[in-house]
């Protein structure tokens, strides 16, 4: 049981830093479904730079700037130049872990990284990665509910023409919370190669960021909401993992999709009855 409790605090780390990203995004009116293209860039971008420093640290912040850097893609395509949300992120999960293989194969001549021995340190044996999830899903619970520029950020995504007539820059707000989103994720996708696997390969995410994705739908967009949701993840991907062992009249493949049947299931029964920022996904013309 503590073995279980374990891996599901270590799988749901990377899920809360990537799910905080979809939060502060679609909660200024910005659909970001290219998490999965930033975790795996991310997931790149931390491994790599682990390997050379030797220090996971600088692989974690790395992380994040790659993470930053392919969601200012996506901001300029949608807040920029009023792009459909949607076909850029789609776009994103391709371009993002097309650039981690393409620099792979440059520095380690092969689809994968060579391990990396370096990793993200423990606190009473609980991955540093799940504390500073723990940490950002408080921070942004008090920025977004109880600051001035939170309640901005929910005015805009609720209805960004009348927080346009309060002076508020709308395009500057939801430009600088897509990059935040971007940051969130590559920190998501470094905790998988600094603090789980030790290794980037093509498939080191493995759809981690849509599931990040359906966390925001179950939370209700809310920091807290995602918290819990990504704990329910976490626990049936290490259930997952722990039957893998057992002697099971169930084939292999069926346990193996678990995590990803929960998430179909949790979109089937939820996203009719959360209720999502009224403008997201609505590219805001203030000429209109």
């Amino acid at each position: 049981m503590v073995l279980l409790i374990s891996i599901t605090l270590m799988y749901a780390a990377p899920l809360i830093l990537a799910g905080l990203g979809g939060v502060i995004s679609e909660k200024s009116g910005v659909v970001n479904l290219a998490l999965e293209g930033i975790m795996t860039i991310g997931a790149f971008a931390g491994a790599a730079v682990a390997f050379v420093t030797g220090n996971a640290w600088l692989g974690f912040f790395a992380a994040g700037a790659a993470g930053g850097g392919l969601a200012l893609m996506h901001a300029i395509a949608t807040v920029t130049f009023k792009a459909d949300q949607t076909i850029s992120g789609v776009a994103l999960n391709f371009i993002g872990p097309g650039l981690a293989i393409f620099f792979t194969r440059i520095l380690f001549g092969a689809v994968r990284s060579d391990p990396v021995t370096a990793r993200m340190p423990k606190i009473f044996n609980i991955d540093i990665t799940l504390i500073i999830g723990i940490f950002f899903v408080i921070a942004m619970y008090i920025f977004l509910y109880k600051t001035k520029w939170g309640l901005r950020i929910i005015a805009i995504g609720e209805h960004p023409a009348a927080a346009d007539t309060l002076g508020i820059n709308v395009s500057l707000t939801r430009f600088l919370c897509v990059i935040a989103s971007g940051v969130f994720a590559g920190f998501g996708g470094a905790a998988f190669t600094l603090s789980i696997v030790s290794v980037f390969m093509p498939n080191v995410i493995a759809g981690a960021g849509f599931i990040a994705l359906a966390a925001v739908i179950f939370g209700k967009w809310t920091p807290h909401g995602l918290l819990g949701a990504c704990l329910i993840f976490g626990f049936f991907q290490a259930l997952s993992i722990h039957l893998r062992g057992q002697d099971l009249p169930v084939p292999l493949q069926i346990i193996t999709l678990l995590p990803y049947l929960l998430t179909l299931i949790i979109l089937v029964l939820f996203v009719g009855k959360s209720v999502a920022p009224k403008a997201v996904g609505v590219p805001y013309n203030k000429e209109a």
